[in-house]
């Protein structure tokens, strides 16, 4: 392994390590299908992943009457807690993390998850402990914006030159631009590859093994 380039790993979640974009595609669409409303496609319901639930929602359905949305939300959850423990992490997604961590990189989480859904996810996944801090859309300001990265580099006292974020969507790679920090791609998750080109990411990885080559010979 080389010497470190950056302090700071963040990490999206859902499609970057934890490979839950087809349940997440489901659920909308199932929550959708309950309220009798427009059913999104699989590619629309896709590209609102990584946005806090209430943007997600309001971006994949729009005709939907605001006042509906809370119901919608409700109804998300629903279906997504009942299936969740079906949901893994992406084979190599653990061994990554021990190899970062033994590198003396600090680790984070920028999500648009929920609080619960995370700490439930981590518990599942035996992670507790391994990020050194995380945000999630329920307690801050939402992806693109930049107050996830803000507050996590701020908290573990780290300059963004020193922090890459890495994501499956461009929302992620917009966060980490507003920012001011570096970015990945992953092109195993939510959005596909040729949409990151404009948000120039050092690089993209089509697979969780080459996401670690690469951290590891330039992280």
């Amino acid at each position: 392994m080389t010497e470190r380039r950056f302090d700071l790993i963040v990490f999206d979640w859902d499609g970057t390590l934890f490979d839950s974009t087809a349940l997440i595609v489901r659920c909308i669409q199932d929550a959708c299908r309950d309220l009798g409303c427009t059913v999104p496609d699989e590619r629309q319901a896709a590209y609102v992943i990584g946005l806090g639930l209430e943007d997600a929602l309001e971006s994949a359905v729009p005709t939907l009457p605001r006042e509906r949305y809370a119901e919608l939300g409700l109804r998300y959850r629903q279906h997504y807690f009942a299936r969740q423990h079906a949901l893994v992490l992406f084979d190599g997604a653990l061994a990554l993390l021990a190899a970062l961590r033994a590198r003396g990189h600090r680790l984070g989480v920028a999500t648009g998850k929920g609080h619960r859904g995370l700490e439930e996810a981590l518990a599942s996944a035996e992670l507790k402990g391994v990020f050194d801090a995380t945000r999630t859309a329920d307690v801050t300001r939402s992806k693109p914006h930049p107050m996830m990265l803000l507050e996590l580099m701020a908290e573990l006292r780290v300059a963004p030159g020193r922090t890459l974020m890495i994501g499956d969507t461009t929302h992620d790679l917009q966060m980490a631009a507003n920012a001011g920090t570096a970015s990945v791609a992953v092109g195993y998750g939510a959005h596909e590859a040729p949409a990151f080109e404009t948000h120039r990411p050092l690089a993209v990885a089509h697979s969780m093994a080459e996401l670690h080559a690469w951290l590891l010979d330039n992280g």
